[in-house]
């Protein structure tokens, strides 16, 4: 039988390998320490959720939204995750879909302040 972090580390690894065009174009951007030379990891499971960017150096978060977070539900859902993880210590980002292709330098600034 697996664990439930088993399956949390099973899920990660699928949305690494689907994921969507922004979180491949911002992950370019990120990885190797790329940004300011910290290290981040993509689709990170931490508690009951997993994050699209972590630097865990900084407790940093990164989540891309796309149309679907604008809904009501999904922005409740988006807001539990947020407090859960600003209690556990971790400031979180969050950036539309639409932000890092068309705002890049913007993004990376924000987030370079930030760690």
């Amino acid at each position: 039988m697996k664990r439930p972090l088993d399956n949390m580390i099973a899920y990660a690894r699928k949305l690494r390998r689907n994921q969507t065009d922004a979180e491949m174009f911002l992950w370019q951007l990120l990885r190797g320490r790329r940004l300011g030379g910290f290290k981040f990891r993509r689709q990170h499971p931490f508690g009951p959720y997993i994050l699209d960017f972590f630097c865990m150096q900084r407790q940093l978060a990164i989540e891309l939204d796309g149309g679907s977070h604008a809904q009501d539900a999904q922005a409740s859902y988006d807001g539990e995750r947020t407090a859960f993880l600003q209690k556990k210590g971790i400031q979180v980002l969050r950036f539309w879909d639409n932000q890092v292709f068309q705002e890049t330098e913007a993004v990376l600034t924000v987030i370079l302040k930030c760690t």
